[in-house]
């Protein structure tokens, strides 16, 4: 049952804009009390939803279990996380109480600390028979602790898991499982996993005392800041590049999602953080933009989950990724969106994927570390004819800039394309390829101007 001090916690006021009706319960650390410890984050999910947490995988819903908890049902997911907190957070104890539900073969359910990407954390692990403290680093496990208990499914347990400085302990049911230092991770959000079972989770809490990292106050977006001067605009092809932006301030995602219908105007703000920072199908975006929105004056900051979501024709003006997770932008429905000016980086797969039917118009943008800027679905459950319009582009360490499924009529037109560090022309400007039905893979058949879907000559690109 969950623990009555959790019951009894209430919220203190917080300043405007704030929800005061949030799963998510955070306050300040006051200065005059940095002697003490202090509860900066907890969460016991009496208010039915989930807000402050992002999702990679798993099913993850709010149910009735004595009080309300959190609870991953998909057993056969091999990574469902949730992550919530600051990435700045360092040292500080989170705790929570672990159901599990049931364990598959090398199964577990999990409390994570200083979690710093979706495969670099400290993990406190419930599995059958046992429980572990681990130190994951880029996925690579290394035992920092084992202690062997009945884990009982149906049973509530109390994970405690400590990061202060070097050293990490963690302990189940106020029983050590084990105290070890490790270098991998300085600092980082906390989390819920569960691998190969289905797991309840409650009464999640972070505590800090004197010097426990950055505790900020959540701040509420508020997309009401005055249309600033661009940082920076683009000159037109084979000119040099524009200089990434400064951000002008940040603001926590405490809240999740943004939806926006109308305008948003993010002041040059650093807007983060949710997903994982990888390229999980199941994240959701940081902002999701109704028929006819515009998203403007944006730097959208890591983890940033699954990007923008288009659901029918939008603008994104002046807006920066400063890592892709997912994908930058996915355009959903619609007949035209418009992409002008911006940046991305380090888009593992791609950065912008089409959906939907329409066209996609990219002018004056800067993509650099990632693999395709632009991909119109090859195995969608809808097929559609879909074209790209790119006009006034900086491609550094950039794979490809488009890849369009000819067997359905997509068209890529260029003009003013600059490619940079680039002398040997690796980069290919247009990938052909053969669309498929849903379930089954896109197969490559060619690269390359052709006149007919690929349009464009050599003195539309400048290679520097």
């Amino acid at each position: 049952m969950p623990s009555p001090q959790f019951r009894r916690w209430r919220r203190p006021a917080l300043a405007a804009g704030v929800a005061t009706a949030a799963a998510l319960l955070v306050t300040a650390v006051g200065a005059n009390h940095s002697a003490y410890a202090a509860t900066v984050f907890a969460a016991d999910f009496e208010s039915g939803g989930t807000n402050g947490w992002s999702k990679s995988g798993g099913t993850w819903t709010v149910v009735a279990d004595g009080s309300q908890s959190l609870r991953q049902t998909n057993a056969g997911s091999e990574n469902a996380r949730v992550f919530a907190g600051d990435s700045s957070w360092t040292d500080y104890t989170v705790t929570a109480k672990v159901k599990p539900l049931s364990f598959g073969s090398g199964g577990f359910a999990g409390l994570l600390a200083r979690s710093k990407s979706s495969t670099t954390f400290y993990r406190l692990a419930l599995q059958s028979g046992q429980a572990q403290l681990q130190a994951v680093n880029s996925g690579n496990v290394t035992v920092l602790g084992t202690s062997s208990r009945t884990v009982a499914t149906g049973t509530w347990h109390t994970l405690s898991l400590s990061v202060s400085g070097s050293t990490i302990t963690g302990s189940v049911n106020g029983t050590a499982v084990g105290s070890a230092t490790s270098s991998v991770s300085a600092s980082g959000r906390i989390g819920l996993q569960t691998s190969y079972a289905s797991a309840g989770f409650d009464d999640v809490a972070v505590n800090t005392s004197g010097g426990g990292g950055s505790t900020p106050t959540p701040t509420a977006p508020t997309p009401t800041s005055p249309t600033p001067t661009p940082t920076s605009t683009n000159p037109g092809g084979g000119g040099n590049a524009p200089a990434w932006p400064t951000p002008a301030g940040s603001i926590s995602l405490t809240n999740g999602t943004i939806a926006v219908s109308g305008t948003y105007d993010g002041g040059m703000k650093r807007i983060c953080c949710i997903g994982d920072g990888g390229q999980s199908e199941s994240q959701d975006p940081v902002f999701d933009l109704a028929a006819g929105a515009t998203l403007k004056n944006v730097i959208i900051g890591a983890p940033a989950g699954d990007g923008v979501h288009c659901a029918g024709n939008c603008r994104l003006e002046n807006v920066w990724w400063e890592d892709v997770g997912e994908d930058a932008a996915t355009f959903l429905g619609g007949t035209d969106y418009y992409v002008v000016g911006g940046g991305a980086r380090s888009g593992t797969d791609k950065v912008f994927q089409h959906n939907g039917p329409g066209t996609v118009h990219i002018s004056g943008f800067t993509v650099q570390n990632s693999g395709k800027l632009y991909r119109a679905c090859g195995n969608c459950s809808s097929s559609y004819q879909r074209h790209v319009v790119m006009d006034t582009i900086y491609a550094t360490s950039t794979k490809v800039l488009a890849g369009i499924n000819t067997n359905w009529g997509d068209t890529a037109r260029f003009s003013n394309i600059t490619i940079l560090n680039d002398s040997s022309r690796k980069t290919v400007i247009c990938d052909k390829y053969k669309g498929v039905p849903k379930g089954s893979e896109p197969s490559h058949i060619g690269s390359g101007a052709d006149g007919v879907n690929c349009l464009y000559s050599e003195s539309d690109i400048t290679w520097r």
